[in-house]
Formats: C-alpha cells, structure tokens, sequence
C-alpha cells in the first residue's frame, strides 16, 4: 500500500477497461416484482413497481417487516424474484453474471461489513483487485476515496478495530464506491451510530451524491433522515408499494391515513424543512441588497432550509435574517411574518399547492 497525491477533483475512473463492465447506465427499473419466503403467509415484496431515473437518490421508507431489505437485495441478486422483472438501463438483470453485477453495484450495510484482518486499504481495494486495476490506479482511488468521505490517508494502514464507529461506517462508504459503481445500494448504513455521527454522515452522502451524481437506493425506517436525503421517497407496507413521490408530495399529498401519519403530514415544522431559503425568497420577489454590516445581523445561507432559519431567529432574537452566500453576497431578508404566512395560509389551506 501507498499513499499518494490525487487532484481533489478527479472523482471518475475514466480509463479502466470496459470490456466486462455489464452496467452502462444508472437507471433502475422493478416491474411487478415480488418475493415469497416459506415461512410467511404473505409476500416480502408484492408486486412492486417503479421507476429509478439515473442519479437520483431515492429512500424506502417504511416499518420493520414491510420489505424495504428485501426488495434492496434484489437488486444485487441477493434475492431472487418469485414473479416480475429488474432493469438496469436497457438490461434484464436476470441475463447478467451474477458476480459481474455485484462487483458493479456499491452496496454498504448497517453492520459495515469490513474484514477486520485487512487494512483499511485491503478492504478498499477488495472489488478493484477484482476487476483487474492496476496498483498505482488503487492506490489512487484508495487515497481520494478518504479524502472524499473525510477521512486522512494515513488511515490507509490500519485496521477496522482501530477506527471509531463513524469511521468504519466511512470506510464502508469508500468501499463500496471503490470500483466507481453507476449504482450505490445502501440498507440503513447509519442506524448503529450516534446521532451526532450520523448527522455526519448524512451530510457527506449528500455531498457526496452532489459530486458524482450516483443512483442511490437508501433504506431507511428513519423519517427525518429519508426527508433530509431523498430526492424521491418510495412508501412501503406489508410489502406493497403505498406510495412513490418527492418529499413534497408525499407530506403535502399523502396517498393515505397510513402515509400521512408515517411522515408526519400535519407537522409544521416538518414542511419548512422541506423548502430552502431562497425558494421563500423566489416566492416573495425579494428586492436584493448588495451589501451590510455582518457585525450587526444574523445571516443564513440560501440552501439552508426554513426549519433551520425559524430555530435561528427563535435562538437569536433577531426580527429577520439576512440570506447570504458563500462568496458574502447578499440575496434579501426572511422574517418570521414570512415564515408565519408560509405556514398558516400555504401550509394550511385546503387549496393550497405548492410548487
């Protein structure tokens, strides 16, 4: 193992071969899928359908026993199908090696999973080694893949039993985008931490995805860490498919008495932290203003959302906040008349529909 430079943004591996490479595209389809075990009365999975679009990140989301594992490892070929179909891009999964398929998919687990009588590089460089890369090629996805999830190279030569919760669980991430996968399985990878790690943690998959634009299928029985991370959300009970739609769908339009008490529908807080700063600011027309005194106002980020703006003006003590970039350009104000009229005349009214 070696330690060395990388460029902070080459995040692809273009240059590997392709000649075995059995997934060309990011886009997941299930059609009628279902899953009998022996022991249980019912399906796992019950004829669930749905469509993945490359790149999103889309959470199941649902209660113990309602099928959201199952229907994860069938993706990878875990699982067989009893009835239905799987697509990846153009192909039937059924059609493919089973092991080029799986070296193909990232798949990280709640247990993490690492070998303990590896380093950390050995079980980074698990699927390359595999798939044929050349050393120099590991040793530098190995180095930029810390450098990704947060972590210091110099990590690289030591063992699991070294490394704190968090940071096994960052490995594990890092492992599983070893070999650059369009596809990245994840089945509740956060659940045995603290909350303060796995606050963590969500925050660097969301920069993460933001980066490299991976398909993300996410597990959950989270509520608030599916509506922090999904672009889309997938409800499932009893192995049925309830529900497919955004977050803002699903709290604003609950498919039914189940969905809306699962997510909350008639939190308020819940919704602002559904919508960011500058969709409040769009929204009113906001006349912008090009410069203040930071010294004497509370500032916000306009990709902040309005639950996180509501618990500073309430901490603060400020009548508004004045929304600011990273480059220190100022994009308006939001007070909490704002905020009041968003949740009592949008939030609340029948009529309502939100963008």
């Amino acid at each position: 193992m070696q330690t060395s430079k990388v460029k902070p943004g080459e995040l692809t591996t273009e240059g590997e071969p392709t000649h075995n490479n059995v997934i060309r595209s990011g886009e997941i389809v299930c059609q009628e899928v279902t899953k009998h075990f022996p022991e249980n009365s019912r399906p796992a999975v019950d004829h669930v359908s749905f469509k993945v679009a490359a790149g999103d990140l889309v959470v199941l989301l649902g209660p113990s026993g309602c099928g959201k594992t199952t229907l994860l490892k069938m993706i990878n070929r875990l699982y067989e199908p009893d009835q239905g179909q799987i697509w990846i891009g153009k192909e039937d999964i059924q059609t493919l090696p089973v092991n080029q398929l799986r070296r193909q998919i990232g798949y990280a687990i709640q247990q993490v999973g690492l070998f303990p009588h590896m380093t950390i590089w050995r079980n980074i460089a698990i699927v390359p080694r595999l798939l044929g890369w050349d050393e120099e090629k590991i040793n530098m996805r190995c180095n930029l893949l810390l450098e990704l999830v947060g972590l210091s190279p110099t990590y690289l030569g030591r063992y699991p039993r070294q490394l704190s919760g968090g940071e096994q669980q960052r490995v594990g991430l890092a492992r599983a985008l070893a070999a650059d996968p369009q596809i990245l399985l994840m089945d509740e990878p956060f659940a045995a931490v603290d909350a303060i790690n796995r606050e963590r943690l969500q925050s660097e998959l969301l920069i993460i995805h933001r980066k490299l634009h991976k398909t993300i299928l996410f597990v959950t029985h989270d509520v608030e860490e599916a509506f922090r991370l999904a672009d889309k959300i997938i409800i499932l009970k009893d192995g049925q498919l309830i529900q497919y739609g955004t977050p803002v769908e699903i709290v604003v339009k609950p498919e039914n008495e189940f969905v809306a008490e699962l997510v909350g529908s008639n939190n308020l807080l819940r919704k602002l932290s559904l919508f960011d700063v500058q969709s409040l600011l769009e929204a009113k027309q906001y006349e912008r203003h090009n410069s203040f005194s930071k010294a004497s106002f509370t500032s916000i980020q306009p990709q902040e959302n309005l639950r996180t703006a509501l618990s500073m003006l309430l901490e603060s003590g400020a009548e508004q906040l004045h929304v600011v970039d990273n480059k220190g350009k100022s994009h308006g104000v939001i007070t909490f008349q704002d905020l009041h009229r968003l949740l009592f005349e949008q939030f609340t009214s029948p009529a309502a529909e939100l963008e």
